[in-house]
């Protein structure tokens, strides 16, 4: 059976929770997955939960990282796959990813790696943008929320600190 490449897109979860943020990443590319297989934790403003993929396969590509906020239906990553039930998810263009990643690009050593940047739940993005804040910009907040998310209750403690 010849195999072909999908576009396993961001889930939709729901008429009110159009975009998610990515939290952990469990995959890489060129990694052989099982249906079934948890390949991402996802956020959405109510709810953390593990995205599963849709098919047995191989990942090509990764087209969003932790932290990313994407809208729901956009692309996620990209799977070589025989299941022919997933032939309208085919990508269009077989070569690289929406950022120009290459498709089957090995992932980096853990020791090259960036430092992961912090991740903020929605909520706790809300407050400090409601206290006049930009979430990108504070680096001396502790994360103490779920997985080191910054949680609201993070964000109440560092206004606490400043003001006092």
């Amino acid at each position: 059976m010849e195999s072909f490449l999908i576009e396993v897109p961001m889930p939709s979860m729901g008429a009110t929770v159009n975009e998610l943020t990515v939290v952990t990443v469990k995959t890489a590319p060129g990694a052989t997955v099982a249906k079934g297989q948890k390949l991402a934790e996802l956020e959405s403003d109510k709810s953390i939960f593990e995205f599963e993929s849709p098919c047995d396969g191989t990942v090509r590509a990764i087209l969003a990282a932790a932290g990313e906020v994407r809208a729901s239906g956009t692309a996620f990553l990209h799977i070589e796959t025989t299941d022919t039930s997933l032939k309208h998810l085919e990508a269009k263009a077989q070569g690289t990813g929406d950022r120009g990643q290459v498709t089957g690009k090995a992932a980096p050593s853990p020791d090259t790696r960036p430092p992961s940047p912090v991740i903020w739940t929605p909520r706790a993005q809300k407050l400090a943008q409601d206290a006049g804040l930009d979430p990108a910009k504070i680096s001396d907040i502790e994360a103490t929320g779920p997985g080191g998310r910054v949680s609201g209750d993070d964000v109440t403690r560092y206004l606490a600190k400043r003001q006092g």
